[in-house]
């Protein structure tokens, strides 16, 4: 059997940036290949290249032995290869089928009118085509994550897709909309299709593909096969190096004083009555399943959204938060799950970016920057937080996703805020960058600071948490500490509507 791809000694080079070099990788007929690698390894640069959107400067790539080179998204679309991206990539306010056929909607009138009709029933065929479940008419954004998810893949699907690429496709979705999507995954296995899936949650790879491909700073590593090769030798190819995760540090213990008091909080329909304290110290964990009302809390208290009613006091003194400037100045951070719609500006350089929360104090005359003071302080942090970028003036959108999460931290950390909510702090981060982070949180709670984590993996929070809050509904349905914290347990408070604790 021939292969669907193959890259052979594929190059790329950006201003001040070897993103590929001498890369490797095959993909077979009806095969889950797994591409690996810490962030900044390169993985998203050879997929863009792949999928048209960018150019590769040297080596060679062959589609069912015939080489290629696609200009664009469109070409690679034409020949076949689709990639759902993990940002994706729809237009909300259109329909299911409107957002699967954008730009070749089918006409009538000689060509002046849309044909609705038609529309639909093509989006309906195909839809039943891949055994999906969604109505061609309904609005995108009436859909779940999982579902847009879905969308997109019609989407590639109808343009004839024999490769497809999902980047980081399980990021956003519970264990119910995951055991979906492999069911999904195995059926376009069986129809020949070849997937590259690329994602950081490696326990997946056992369940799904059939090969790993690991890269490392730019260059290829190995292949090897899944089903015989452990977890621990894909991450000390990914790495180069042995993680040590530190487990829990139980006789490291919260002080007494309480940073931040929630009473009664309630905002819109996921935030009923909401109760908790939070000590200096103290990593309090958040969890519970999408949907849950975990960032909606957060989003309240940091004045992104209008409270009905409810307080909140910081060390003791009533505050009075209407906007997110508002929260900052009480000393309150918040690490968005969306980093790049609320926690960067994506089209500024790196400087900018880790100062923007603490502009103030490098402003002469209350107008003139302080360059020079704005560069050392974020040189600090990215050394601190060891950020892969070329240099200070680097935009952050250039990044990858890890290095933009790690940015967003160094703000929050620049600011020197008392009381920080870090929501999915690690989600499309690499094991090597999750250690680090995980590091860092307990350097923070170890120096006084107040943390609230949300996170969907429930193993982060039984490592990381000195207590656990688990939500269900906009309602507090729970609290564990670690010593009677299980997965289990957490599940059963996760999936139980009436409020239990307060």
């Amino acid at each position: 059997m021939s292969a669907l791809i193959e890259v052979e000694g594929v190059s790329k080079s950006f201003p001040g940036v070897r993103a590929l070099s001498n890369v490797h990788f095959e993909l077979m007929p009806g095969e889950v290949h797994a591409l690996m690698g810490e962030n900044g390894a390169g993985k998203s640069t050879l997929m863009k290249i792949l999928a048209g959107v960018y150019t590769k400067d040297g080596g060679k790539i062959l589609l069912e032995g015939r080489e290629v080179a696609f200009a664009n998204p469109r070409e690679a679309q034409a020949a076949g290869v689709g990639i759902i991206h993990q940002e994706l990539q729809l237009m909300n306010h259109l329909t299911v089928a409107q957002n699967i056929f954008i730009g070749r909607e089918p006409k009538r009138a000689f060509g002046l009118l849309l044909d609705e009709d038609r529309l639909n029933r093509e989006a309906a065929a195909l839809l039943t085509h891949l055994n999906l479940a969604l109505d061609p008419r309904t609005v995108v954004d009436d859909l779940t994550v999982a579902k847009q998810q879905m969308v997109e893949i019609a989407k590639s699907f109808s343009h004839n897709s024999r490769v497809l690429i999902m980047d980081e496709p399980t990021a956003a979705l519970n264990n119910a909309e995951i055991a979906e999507l492999f069911k999904m995954i195995r059926d376009f296995k069986s129809r020949g299709v070849g997937i590259i899936y690329i994602s950081h949650k490696i326990d997946e790879l056992k369940q799904i593909s059939d090969r790993v491909t690991v890269l490392r700073d730019g260059e290829y590593v190995g292949t090897v096969p899944t089903v015989a090769t452990s977890i621990e030798t894909i991450i000390s190819m990914m790495v180069g190096r042995t993680l040590t995760d530190v487990a829990r540090d139980a006789t490291r213990k919260p002080r007494d004083e309480v940073a931040l008091e929630v009473k009664g909080l309630n905002c819109g329909v996921l935030v009923k009555n909401v109760s908790f304290s939070l000590r200096r110290g103290e990593i309090l964990g958040f969890a519970g399943l999408m949907g849950a009302g975990r960032t909606e809390v957060a989003r309240a208290i940091f004045g992104a959204d209008r409270l009905q009613s409810g307080e909140i006091l910081v060390r003791g003194k009533k505050i009075v938060v209407r906007t997110p400037k508002g929260a900052v100045s009480a000393g309150i951070g918040y690490l968005s799950e969306d980093r790049k719609r609320f926690g960067l500006a994506v089209g500024m350089d790196v400087a900018s970016n880790v100062v923007m929360a603490n502009l103030a104090r490098f402003l002469s005359f209350g107008f003139f920057l302080r360059e020079r003071a704005i560069f050392a302080e974020a040189e600090k942090f990215v050394k601190l937080l060891g950020i892969r970028t070329p240099s200070l003036t680097q935009e952050v959108r250039l990044l990858s996703g890890g290095n933009q999460q790690k940015v967003v931290v160094a703000k929050w950390l620049a600011r020197d805020c008392d009381v920080l909510f870090f929501d999915e702090p690690t989600r499309g981060i690499d094991v090597g960058a999750k250690a680090e982070i995980y590091k860092l949180l307990r350097e923070l709670a170890g120096e006084g600071k107040a943390i609230v984590m949300i996170s969907s993996e429930l193993p982060e929070i039984l490592r990381m948490s000195d207590r656990i809050v688990v939500m269900c509904e906009g309602r507090i349905t729970g609290e564990l500490m670690p010593e009677e914290a299980t997965q289990e347990r957490i599940m059963q408070l996760a999936t139980q509507r009436e409020t239990m604790a307060a």
